[in-house]
């Protein structure tokens, strides 16, 4: 099982972090009001941001990290990630 890392675009226009084995399930729950309180009148959300951890404590350090970033170092790093890696890599057996 893998760990992530992941951040979604709400609809007005705010990042959203967290972390999850499985972000493409996550994303749909957040879209189907199941997620987080914050993203449930943000709907629709969008994923674009994704980092694989190794562990599920990386996984969560990783989120804290990123959740103390400025939105501008936020939209810096989706930019960063979106350079590298422009397909979304699905998880094992995803």
């Amino acid at each position: 099982m893998g760990f992530y890392c992941y951040i979604l675009l709400c609809v007005d226009n705010t990042f959203y972090t967290g972390w999850t084995t499985d972000p493409l399930r996550r994303e749909r729950q957040h879209n189907q009001g199941k997620g987080a309180h914050y993203t449930r009148t943000r709907r629709p959300v969008k994923l674009v941001y994704t980092e694989s951890l190794p562990d599920r404590s990386a996984a969560m350090r990783r989120e804290r990290a990123i959740k103390a970033l400025s939105r501008g170092q936020k939209a810096s790093l989706i930019e960063a990630w979106r350079n590298t890696c422009p397909v979304f890599p699905l998880p094992p057996g995803g």
